[in-house]
């Protein structure tokens, strides 16, 4: 079964596969400025052992689970209790929260593919602040930018994940992301050099206690454990590619390492550039699309660098949607049998009609307040006022309910339905960090689900 629906070529390709999808638009865009309007340092201390304590633990358990069924989520459940648990709903529901993000988070990607388009054409030199500012709400209105966008890039996913696990995921898992660090790399070079960096380098690793709520708290340790793929079924998937022997703790924390290192960065990049324009670090979502634009049209050399910062915005969404439509795509390969062109184009096919509306939400037509509408009775029974729209809607409803609730669920099974001598056997094979196994499964089993019950009462407002 596993030869049929192929392996990594190397370790090397499963880690860059791997830090890809974890690394995504919420480290370059949503870390910098989550930790902008969290005031930074003490922030930053907090997410990073939320990191070491909620989301390796969860990383290690979704890979285990995938490496030791050699399946994708709801067959791996299923394998690993009996035929017919309940426990493979736990796996189905990370192939639905699979659908739902990508169908919106596309077209988050096609806004950094815009983007780049209007830095190469020179759409930001010569206008002033308010007139790069209101960019993005034209952008943001426009049904056919949108779709246009939301079209290509998922044609572009659907190209990549078609041509199959080394052919095309490890592929270009090994392009885009050498790609990736050179352009950070090279960004992260221009802002040492600018006057806000000293500025940024204190805002960023300086302890400022006064700027941190509870609820930043809450917010640091539920970034920790969506920043990694958790939940939804990624690391599942891409673990039953592996071989059984390969070295599940080394593999889970150089993944961990990557992606923290790449949101850091990120901090490192936008931050400086920030402060040398004398704009609000506490910019809010609008940090990206508004600010650094504004940002570096003021600075000598920004239009230059901006082609390449909204580039590798779209590099990292890319990465992170090969592993989406895998999930998916994956489901459909090993529960029917289909072959791997019918999955990808099915699954990839239904994915892009479900994001058009996410993609036109903005306009003012049907897909705006008309959906909004049609999830009023949902938004009520789940607490919430209606006002959102579909792109609102399906965000809102992934990210507090379906993700914790998902992560919730692999702990759970992992900590105390897997079986004490299969669960032991699967951690220490091929690792030479056996002796840290109860500690792991010490955290699995009463630090994560706390901690993870919090972020779901913080998202649904309970607390």
């Amino acid at each position: 079964m596993a030869e049929s629906r192929g392996q990594w070529g190397s370790r090397l390709g499963f880690i860059l596969a791997a830090a890809g999808s974890a690394i995504g638009l919420g480290n370059i865009w949503k870390f910098p400025y989550i930790t902008g309007e969290n005031g930074g340092g003490l922030f930053v201390l907090i997410y990073l052992v939320c990191i070491a304590l909620v989301g390796l633990p969860i990383m290690m358990a979704e890979i285990m689970i995938g490496r030791a069924a050699q399946k994708s989520p709801v067959g791996a459940f299923r394998a690993l209790s009996r035929p017919g648990s309940p426990w493979a709903l736990a796996g189905g529901l990370g192939v639905v929260t699979a659908f739902v993000i990508l169908s919106y988070y596309s077209v988050v990607a096609g806004w950094a593919m815009h983007y780049t388009w209007l830095s190469l054409t020179d759409t930001f030199a010569g206008r002033t602040p308010d007139e790069i500012g209101a960019i993005f709400g034209a952008v943001y209105g426009s049904e056919e930018i949108n779709a246009l966008w939301h079209l290509i890039f998922m044609g572009a996913t659907i190209s990549i994940v078609i041509a199959g696990i080394r052919g095309g995921i490890e592929l270009w898992s090994r392009i885009l992301m050498p790609a990736l660090f050179l352009i950070l790399l090279i960004l992260f070079v221009y802002a040492m050099q600018s006057e806000g960096f000293g500025q940024a380098v204190e805002f960023v690793f300086a302890p400022h206690a006064g700027d941190l709520t509870a609820a930043g708290v809450l917010e640091a340790l539920g970034h920790s454990f969506f920043t990694l793929s958790l939940g939804m079924g990624a690391m599942i998937t891409y673990g039953s590619y592996l071989q059984r022997d390969e070295d599940l703790v080394t593999t889970s924390v150089t993944v961990s390492v990557l992606d923290t290192a790449v949101a850091l960065l990120a901090c490192l990049v936008l931050f400086p550039i920030i402060f040398s324009a004398d704009l609000e670090p506490a910019a809010g979502p609008g940090l990206v699309f508004r600010s650094i634009p504004i940002a570096l049209s003021q600075m000598p050399g920004g239009m230059v660098l901006a082609p390449l910062f909204f580039l590798l915005l779209t590099f990292a969404a890319l990465t992170s949607a090969i592993s989406l439509l895998e999930v998916a795509a994956s489901y459909f390969i090993d529960e029917r049998g289909w072959s791997r062109t019918k999955a990808t184009l099915a699954t990839g096919g239904l994915i892009t009609l479900l994001g058009l509306p996410s993609a036109m939400s903005g306009g003012s037509r049907m897909f705006g307040q008309g959906v909004t509408d049609l999830t009023a009775p949902l938004l009520k029974l789940l607490g919430r006022d209606a006002g959102m729209n579909w792109f609102d809607f399906f965000d809102y409803l992934a990210s507090n309910w379906m993700l914790p609730i998902g992560g919730m669920l692999i702990a759970l099974f992992v900590a105390w339905r897997v079986g004490d001598a299969a669960r032991e056997q699967a951690f220490t094979a091929g690792t030479r960090f056996g002796r840290i196994y109860w500690t792991w499964v010490f955290l699995l089993r009463f630090i994560v689900p706390v901690g993870v019950f919090a972020v779901f009462l913080h998202a649904i407002g309970v607390i």
